[in-house]
Formats: C-alpha cells, structure tokens, sequence
C-alpha cells in the first residue's frame, strides 16, 4: 500500500493538488437536459458521482458540478449526479452509471482513485475523469484533473502574513492527504517568504511542512469540528484561518464571525458568492477551478473529434487560470502589499519563487 502510495507521490512533484466528504444514502439529480447552445456538439450523457460533502457542500463537489451545468447549458448535454453519502457508495454509483451506458463518468476526490481505477480498467470502451488524481501508470481512459493548489495557497498564506494584527495565523485539515496538505504546505511557505521580504516573524499554527505535522479533524462534514478548531486557534492567539476541510469550513467561519476581530481564507471557491452569510469576514478565498477543468473534458468528449484520453492528466495553474485566489477584503492588507502580491504571482509562475510542495513531496518518499 505504501510502495503505491509513494508512486503516486513521486508523479506529485510534478503536478499539485481538498476534497469534501459525509453518510446515508445515495440521491441521484434528474437528468437535466437543454438545446444545444454550440452546434457542433455530440449529445453525450455524463454522470457525476461525489464524494462525501453533497452536491451542495458550497466548495468541492458544488464547483465541480458547476461545470457539469455549463455544458447542458452550453453544449446540450445530459448531465446528472450521485452523491456519496459513505465510501460504500462510490463503486455502486459507478457501476449504476456504467449500468446506465453513459458517456463520460465523472468522480469528484482524491478518495475514489480506487474505485474509479477499478471501474475504468474493467470498462475500457466508458470514458472517466476523476478530480484531484493522476495515475502512476496512466490509465488509458482516464483523465486525472490535478492543481497546483500549493501555488495558490502561496498567495493566501502571503495575503494573511500582511493581514494579522496578532502575529498569529492558521491552518487546518479534513484529512491528511495530498490534495489537501498541498494547500496547507502553500499557506505556510506563503507566511515565510513575506516574513522574508518584510523581516516580520509570523507564526503558523496547524501545520509545519519540516516535520510533516498539522490539525487534521478526521473528517469533511462535522461543522462542529470547524467552529471548535477555529475556536482553539483564536484562543491561541491565530486572527485569520483558513480551514482546508469542504463544509468543515462553514463552522470555522461562523465561530470567527461569532468572535470578530478575524479572518476566514475559503477554499476551493470564492466563499464570498458561494457562502455569502460570511462575506464580512472573508479576507480571500483559494480557488480551485475545478469547474473549467470538468467542462473542458466534457467538451473534449463531446466533440465529433474524440478518441479517447490516452491517459493524459490535466494541471491546473496559476499560469493556465486553473487555480487562484479571490479579491482580497478592501482595507485588509496595504496597496503596496497588492502590488507585490502581482510580483509574487509572477515569481512562482517563472519558477523563481518555490512552493515548497515538490520538497514536501520529495520527503515523503525518503
């Protein structure tokens, strides 16, 4: 198991990668169906299955559907969705999509690679994407959909460096996996290259990167584990969070609401649209643009053009739009610190600033 996992790790330091998770049973969302707005087009039907946060986790499985939306409305195509409510129920959504013959399965998290992989090879002539993977070796009809999340968890940790008011920033996980620490890895670098350039001393509690060490909750869904890890966090001193944990998260945010005098970083969307209620208190979200990143394989298998993945995996960038990070709350951090904000971007994008994740990663394998 670990020799497996260290294969996957070791095709990381090229690519970067939060995933959601919750329990019960399965739902699936009527098929949704509408006039081809691109002529062109084949109809295809695609069928998405979540991991466990629900379709409306307002983060992981929400954007990712997003893009699924976009091409009924902008290709015609049927789209419709499974959530997983435990791990049981991946493989038999995915079988019950292979059952229906659809054209594109979609699974959304780090936590399916198995049971997508399963399903794929079995099911060579079904097409599928999985969200937040790639596999070591590729699988011919498969196309994995990573991010360089460490690149922009860069900007978020930078941002709240310049931020604090306390001297204190924080972090915390759902579960200790790649597409996760990838954010809270980003975060800290982030912190000590600002505490670099500004000679500052900034502290980040909830993960250090050298001892591989960090706050994991155990899960994606308990919004009493968010509220009470922010809540320690504050009482520690920490004035901005930024929880990497799906719906984890909106407890976090409505405990720094609640106290006041802090900041909360969203992730994977911009939080200040998807749970506006916390708007307020937002001072940036890191955005994981899993929503283009789905559309653009539904359209690369819609085209009268496909044949077929081969294997290939999809990264998400700075450079390419693939990730980023929202507008940062008016007044919260300086003019000047904007304007090195555009300079840091460009350095990690060059190549001159390091992330930090390809060391981590490379750790890992030791």
């Amino acid at each position: 198991m670990r020799k497996h996992f260290l294969a996957f790790v070791s095709l990381l330091i090229l690519v970067s990668m939060v995933l959601t998770a919750c329990g019960g049973k399965a739902t699936e969302a009527p098929a949704t169906e509408a006039p081809t707005q691109e002529s062109g087009y084949r109809h295809i039907k695609v069928g998405m299955v979540t991991d466990m946060g629900g379709i409306d986790d307002k983060s992981f499985n929400a954007t990712s559907w997003k893009g699924v939306e976009r091409a009924i409305q902008e290709l015609g195509i049927e789209g419709s969705y499974l959530e997983s409510q435990q791990q049981t129920d991946y493989a038999t959504n995915i079988t019950q999509y292979i059952n229906q013959k659809v054209d594109l399965i979609i699974t959304v998290g780090f936590l399916l690679a198995d049971d997508t992989a399963a399903a794929a090879k079995e099911h060579p002539d079904i097409n599928f994407a999985i969200v937040d993977f790639a596999y070591d070796p590729p699988i011919d009809n498969v196309r994995g959909l990573t991010f360089s999340i460490d690149q922009a968890g860069f900007l978020a940790g930078y941002v709240a460096a310049a931020a604090t008011k306390t001297g204190k920033v924080a972090t915390f996980g759902g579960i200790n996996i790649p597409p996760v620490a990838a954010f809270m890895v980003g975060f800290e670098s982030g912190v000590n290259y600002y505490n670099e350039k500004h000679g500052t001393s900034v502290e980040v509690l909830g993960w250090n990167t050298a001892e591989n060490n960090g706050v994991f909750v155990g899960n994606f869904e308990s919004t009493d584990d968010g509220r009470r890890t922010a809540e320690e966090f504050m009482s520690e001193g920490a004035d901005v969070i930024m929880p990497v944990a799906g719906p984890v998260g909106l407890g976090s945010a409505e405990a720094v609401k609640q106290h006041g005098d802090a900041w909360i970083i969203g992730v994977d969307t911009d939080w200040t649209v998807s749970a506006s209620e916390y708007k307020d208190i937002i001072l940036t979200s890191v955005l994981k643009n899993m929503d283009v990143a789905v559309f653009d394989t539904i359209k690369m298998v819609a085209s009268p053009d496909f044949e077929g993945f081969h294997g290939e995996t999809y990264v998400g960038t700075l450079e390419n739009g693939g990730v980023g990070i929202a507008p940062v709350a008016a007044g919260a951090v300086s003019d000047d610190v904007l304007k090195e904000l555009e300079d840091v971007k460009a350095g990690i994008i060059s190549g001159e600033i390091d992330t930090g994740w390809s060391s981590y990663l490379a750790s890992l394998s030791n």
